[in-house]
């Protein structure tokens, strides 16, 4: 058992790049190879709960309110159906957190002190921030060893990817320190389209070494395996969407920096 698990805010303020998508099936990729993982859903939108089979209708108690300081990170703790792999779930209230927290002190560390009781139950929590720089992707900024950055190759990619680094620097120099970006993986990768190579070459360029070799193609599997809440390496292992995972799972634990170094 690991004596204090890494944590990973997968992050990107602009919606629609693959985020959720990452967080879940790194996660899956990373349990598959016997990794106790813990998924934390940060983002009211609740997919990543809904994706891997979590029924809302179910759950009592969730992220929203463990903020709200009525419950515990264990009392909402949920195993999924994958082996290795847990779920702190959240709903569309965890809206409510952000407005709640306004006003509260030290409400940048909220999560941070939240995840403290399951530290060691895990390898790696891996932490889906919503589409914002608001208040709850501060939250997992503070409470992370480091940040994985997933980008859809577009027009707009490195105008969003500037102002998510501004954000990271400002959090490390006032709430965490050890903060850094563990990498930046190419989501949604069009091989076909001239757009996707060039913005690839100029982040590439930019990154050099924390750009991942791996790339997350465009797949319609990948796709489809939300709405059956289903990780893609359950829904379809052979589909190109869960080998390029599985790829940069092992990617992932063969370049990443030691957090506590």
């Amino acid at each position: 058992m690991n004596p204090s698990a890494k944590i990973i805010a997968i992050a990107n303020q602009k919606g629609g790049v693959g985020k959720t998508t990452t967080s879940i099936n790194l996660s899956a990729a990373l349990a598959k190879k016997r990794k106790k993982v813990l998924l934390v859903d940060s983002d009211p939108q609740g997919n990543a709960s809904s994706g891997i089979g979590v029924n809302m209708k179910k759950v009592k108690a969730h992220l929203y309110h463990a903020y709200s300081g009525g419950y515990s990170s264990t009392d909402i703790l949920r195993k999924s159906s994958v082996n290795n792999l847990d779920i702190l779930p959240s709903s569309i209230d965890l809206v409510a957190a952000e407005i709640e927290m306004i006003s509260v002190e030290n409400r940048e560390t909220r999560l941070r002190l939240l995840l403290e009781p399951v530290l060691g139950l895990y390898d790696y929590i891996v932490i889906d921030c919503p589409p914002s720089l608001g208040l709850l992707t501060v939250n997992a900024l503070t409470s992370a060893n480091s940040v994985l950055i997933p980008m859809q190759c577009e027009y707009f990619a490195m105008e969003g990817l500037a102002q998510l680094v501004n954000t990271i620097r400002s959090v490390k120099k006032s709430f965490n320190k050890s903060l850094y970006i563990e990498g930046l993986v190419l989501t949604m990768f069009d091989k076909r389209n001239r757009l996707t190579h060039q913005v690839a070459a100029e982040i590439k360029t930019h990154f050099k070494d924390q750009l991942y070799k791996t790339v997350i193609p465009r797949n319609v599997r990948l796709s489809e395996c939300p709405s059956h809440g289903q990780t893609i390496i359950d829904y379809d292992k052979t589909s190109t969407g869960a080998v390029s995972y599985m790829n940069l799972a092992k990617e992932f634990l063969t370049n990443q920096r030691k957090y506590n170094e």
